[in-house]
């Protein structure tokens, strides 16, 4: 045991014993060490822990006796924190708690969790999912071990998985070469709410996208949307590719590109699960 204060630590031992020397041959150092330890609590604690019989030893005051009953809750305290210790780096408990934009829940952590509970299944996930800018505060707020979301990650640490960007999907064939200008007729773009936040950070003008665009909350949405002829949706390139649609995809002027990436306070001092896991989605991506 390190963290038990080593003064009473020995207490521990005296007490059981009752005795200077028995309590030496136990932990392998000098009797005069024992004495001092105790000789030393007894003067932090400011009281006389045990009396001095000939016949029968130490014998523990009435305030010793209370000071062993907290001693050994301490003891008790400390063994449990090992063993909690033991278990999360052993993976044999503890938890992770995630935040992810939907495209990494459906894309990336749909199938590394499979993996990770699979081999680790007495950790607990929490996974919540938001936008990008609800991710980083959880992040920022400390409500998760980490997020993944997309860019730019402001002041948090950050590793990319993905390098993206946006496009238009329509359902209804353009001319050949069409690219889709945010500009002109906003009002039949659909967009979802972290587009809408891609797209805020990276567009500095025009902003009438934003502001005349039909926005809904999914962008499995968007694609359902598009599908249906309600207009041009403006996602990301990877979700397009990997939701089934029968969507055209056509660039966007300006083009806007963007990253999505692991995003922590520090990536490098996560808990041992947390760490597993992000090794995990790193390797997978």
């Amino acid at each position: 045991m390190i963290m038990l204060n080593h003064n009473l630590h020995i207490f521990l031992s005296v007490a059981k014993n009752g005795s200077i020397t028995e309590t030496a041959n136990e932990l392998y150092i000098s009797q005069p060490a024992v004495s001092k330890a105790i000789k030393n609590l007894e003067s932090e604690l400011n009281l006389k822990l045990f009396h001095r019989d000939k016949r029968k030893g130490l014998i523990l005051t009435d305030a010793g006796n209370e000071i062993l009953l907290q001693a050994r809750q301490m003891a008790d305290l400390e063994n449990r924190m090992y063993q909690t210790a033991f278990r999360y780096n052993n993976f044999i408990g503890g938890k992770v708690r995630i935040a992810a934009v939907p495209l990494a829940t459906n894309y990336l952590l749909a199938k590394v969790l499979h993996t990770f509970k699979t081999k680790y299944p007495f950790v607990t996930v929490e996974l919540t999912e938001g936008s990008a800018i609800s991710i980083k505060k959880a992040v920022e707020e400390h409500q998760v071990d980490f997020g993944i979301s997309y860019s730019p990650f402001g002041n948090l640490d950050y590793k990319v998985i993905y390098n993206d960007h946006m496009i238009a999907v329509s359902k209804e064939p353009l001319p050949n070469g069409s690219v889709i200008n945010l500009s002109e007729n906003p009002q039949r773009f659909i967009l979802c709410q972290s587009g809408k936040e891609v797209i805020l950070e990276n567009l500095t003008k025009n902003i009438n996208v934003l502001i005349k665009s039909t926005v809904v909350e999914h962008a499995s949405t968007v694609i359902a949307l598009a599908e249906e002829c309600n207009g041009i949706g403006i996602v990301s390139k990877l979700l397009a590719d990997i939701t089934p649609n029968s969507l055209i995809q056509y660039p966007i002027d300006p083009a806007i590109h963007s990253q999505i990436g692991i995003v922590a306070h520090d990536i490098n001092d996560l808990t041992p699960v947390a760490t597993e896991l992000k090794r995990m989605i790193l390797e997978f991506s």
